[in-house]
């Protein structure tokens, strides 16, 4: 893998990188833990989101209850202490055969492109529910970070606008992402190094996809809103924050 060819459109679209504080707080081996948890949370919420954009706006009624049912055992482990969700079962449920009959464009390639991440984000999850366990850390629900509720609350309330934000919004998620575990890999032990490298390449193009999806569904120039939710997510990441989670800002405390 080329991290220099992959990683270089990844960070001329964010208007920052992370900050050096973040990164040696991040190193400390007593905050692995708190990372790893919120990471597999952060998984969650990205199916969780490509979910929602398809059961709103493209699916109908039937497919949506559908869709709900297979999501719902990772969300009843996550926030209702229930059992480990069946990995595999959703994964080979999770198909195109699902998804609804659609004529137009931009809504069969909402549904192509969120049927991916959505499988992809969730193998994520898996992927570092099977490092937790290996490692013995255990599960804890935690409180979110500002950041996704600090971009999101900036969208504009009628549709297709407040679509296009939500899509802008999830390509800054799904880059920062990206920065981030690239930023974390030379701090951790082989294993977990070797594994965030691995996951660089999906989330460098879930974030391609969101932005290319908010292109397609306005039909003008959106360069305005992603400068715009640009500079929003700079200042999130650039500011004090004082809850150290994988999206936080500048931690304000050693």
């Amino acid at each position: 893998m080329n991290l220099e060819l992959l990683l270089s459109p990844v960070n001329d679209f964010l208007h920052c990188s992370t900050p050096l504080a973040w990164r040696e707080q991040a190193r400390k081996p007593e905050n692995l833990s708190l990372l790893l948890n919120d990471h597999l949370i952060c998984e969650l919420k990205a199916a969780q989101t490509g979910m929602f954009l398809v059961r709103k706006y493209v699916a109908d009624k039937e497919t949506s209850e559908t869709l709900l049912a297979l999501l719902r055992p990772y969300e009843v482990f996550a926030f209702s202490d229930g059992p480990e969700p069946d990995f595999l079962a959703l994964h080979k449920a999770l198909s195109k055969k699902l998804m609804p009959k659609t004529q137009g464009d931009w809504e069969q390639a909402l549904i192509d492109s969120m049927l991916l991440l959505i499988k992809e984000e969730l193998h994520h999850f898996w992927q570092v529910r099977e490092i937790m366990l290996a490692r013995d850390i255990p599960y804890v629900k935690m409180t979110a970070s500002r950041y996704a509720k600090g971009l999101l609350g900036q969208t504009r309330t009628h549709e297709p606008l407040m679509l296009i934000d939500k899509l802008i919004c999830g390509a800054y998620i799904e880059a920062r992402s990206c920065e981030r575990f690239a930023a974390i890999a030379p701090y951790l032990d082989d294993e977990l190094s070797s594994f965030y490298l691995s996951l660089l390449r999906s989330e460098a193009r879930h974030y391609q996809d969101y932005l290319s999806l908010a292109q397609q569904i306005s039909g003008s120039d959106i360069q305005e809103r992603v400068k715009f939710f640009g500079e929003l997510e700079a200042t999130l990441i650039q500011s004090p924050d004082d809850t150290f989670r994988f999206h936080s800002g500048v931690p304000v405390s050693g």
